[in-house]
């Protein structure tokens, strides 16, 4: 599971209005039948018009200045392991984000309890995802793209007969550069904006930072877990626990869906490995035999195979865990796995 939590931004400011973002969102309503449509839902409602989510977020910023951010984006985007595990069902997922917006609401730290209730918020299911500029596999393709690009340029340019050169040779040559490139799709190179391949069904939630009554601000941005400020002459609580939020999403997911969750999936794991990769190491091969063989071929299937060392073997596994060590961390990030938050 991956979790993402940002302001919406433009440029440098905050946007004024979240009527882009509903826009943007509608992107794949577009090419679809009326009655194929995703529609946006909260808590209590299975179809919201945009009108109206639009009209509710705007309206709901009482006292928040220019500079300040007036809603949050939470995009929630299950592993294809765990779509596999709920059949894709865009309903089984519209559940789990009714369940899992109970637990944003019990990670602020406020005076008074905070629950779903208190928040506003409108979600949207999607199902297609492209590569982005900043994507890992369209960063390393960069260079072998750059360099096919120009040879197409100069394969024109003998065509028309502007240049002299061998077209059968640059052919080649760009064919030698499609093989090396470490990065393809059905035989074609990964570039920015290609519609990724697999289940991509993913949400977008809207949440505004004033809570439902337009009182007082919820912001999933807070720094502190749980601080206390003087506000008006008055001790105020405040903050929001990631940690505990992101703990929850997983534990709520498996609740409602009856998934079986492998210990590298986790985000206690992918916390385990920044802090103490040695600890995380002797955790993963002292898994029991079924649990760690599952283990293994998830971080297998990002291409890369880790040795069982016996643990008494402590020297030796210490020498294979330097070894691994980076290539545990791209492992855990890795989109079949997501456990990054």
């Amino acid at each position: 599971m991956y979790i993402a939590i940002s302001p919406q931004k433009t440029g440098t400011g905050y946007q004024s209005s979240v009527a882009n973002y509903v826009a943007y969102l509608e992107k794949e309503n577009e090419a679809r039948l009326p009655e194929n449509q995703e529609h946006f839902f909260n808590q209590f409602e299975d179809q919201v018009a945009l009108e109206k989510v639009i009209s509710e977020i705007d309206g709901n910023t009482a006292k928040l200045r220019q500079k300040d951010a007036k809603f949050y984006s939470l995009v929630v985007s299950p592993s294809q392991r765990e779509l596999k595990g709920i059949a894709n069902n865009p309903e089984k997922l519209k559940e789990y984000v009714r369940e899992l917006m109970k637990d944003y609401a019990k990670s602020f730290y406020r005076n008074q309890e905070v629950t779903v209730n208190d928040i506003k918020y409108y979600a949207k299911i999607e199902h297609q995802r492209a590569y982005r500029g900043f994507e890992k596999q369209v960063l390393e393709n960069a260079p072998y793209r750059k360099e096919i690009a120009k040879l197409q340029n100069d394969i024109r340019k003998v065509a028309r007969g502007e240049e002299e050169g061998n077209i059968q040779k640059m052919e080649r040559r760009i064919q030698q550069l499609i093989d090396r490139a470490p990065h393809k799709q059905n035989g074609k190179l990964i570039a920015a904006g290609m519609q990724k391949e697999g289940s991509q069904t993913h949400v977008h939630i809207i949440v505004s930072r004033k809570d439902m009554s337009n009182t007082y601000t919820l912001s999933p941005m807070a720094k502190h877990k749980a601080s206390e400020v003087m506000l008006n002459g008055k001790l105020t609580k405040r903050g929001f626990d990631r940690d505990k939020f992101f703990e929850a999403s997983e534990k709520t997911f498996d609740r409602v869906t009856g998934y079986q969750r492998n210990y590298v999936e986790t985000y206690r794991a992918k916390n385990m490995f920044t802090k103490n990769p040695t600890q995380f190491y002797t955790k993963l091969i002292g898994l029991p035999t079924q649990e760690k063989d599952v283990a293994f071929k998830l971080l297998g299937k990002t291409g890369l195979h880790i040795p069982t060392v016996p643990l008494n073997k402590y020297q030796l596994a210490m020498k294979i865990l330097k070894t691994l060590e980076r290539g545990i961390g791209r492992a855990l990030r890795a989109g079949e796995i997501d456990v990054g938050y």
